[in-house]
């Protein structure tokens, strides 16, 4: 198949189908008249790039599942360094969710701090403070 038509099966550029080519992720085959063609292989590989990509991996991070189905694997992921890939895309989602899960106890204090804020001035405790701690600015 040609370009255009790979692109439409996997939905994507053909722009993006050179990029890739250009990184070695897709191979640069031609047919005899000099236009680039495709299999059903290159199919499977670029539905597994963008499967991983739309999981967060990055581009390169692709290349041991392509490299994996390259040599034969019936699945990208079967191969030691895709499973070494997929540990330090662990290792990281967990880093960001540490990360995120201390991001929200600081919004989730900071909101109940401001919550009670407002239930005392509703109640007509206190005067008025701005968020860093401080008197509301009065020209009074």
């Amino acid at each position: 198949m040609r370009i255009g038509e790979l692109a439409s099966r996997v939905g994507t550029t053909t722009r993006t189908l050179r990029y890739y080519e250009t990184r070695g992720l897709l191979p640069a085959r031609r047919d005899p008249q000099g236009h680039r063609a495709y299999d059903e292989g290159d199919v499977r590989l670029l539905q597994q790039i963008r499967t991983l990509r739309d999981f967060g991996f990055e581009l390169e991070e692709t290349r041991p599942f392509v490299e994996c189905l390259r040599a034969g694997h019936p699945e990208g992921d079967s191969c030691p360094a895709s499973l070494a890939v997929y540990r330090r895309k662990l290792a990281e989602l967990d880093a960001l969710i540490g990360e995120l899960g201390a991001v929200r106890e600081k919004v989730a204090g900071q909101l109940a701090r401001a919550e009670e804020a407002m239930d005392a001035l509703a109640a007509g405790k206190g005067d008025p403070e701005c968020e860093l701690g401080g008197r509301e600015w009065s020209s009074t």
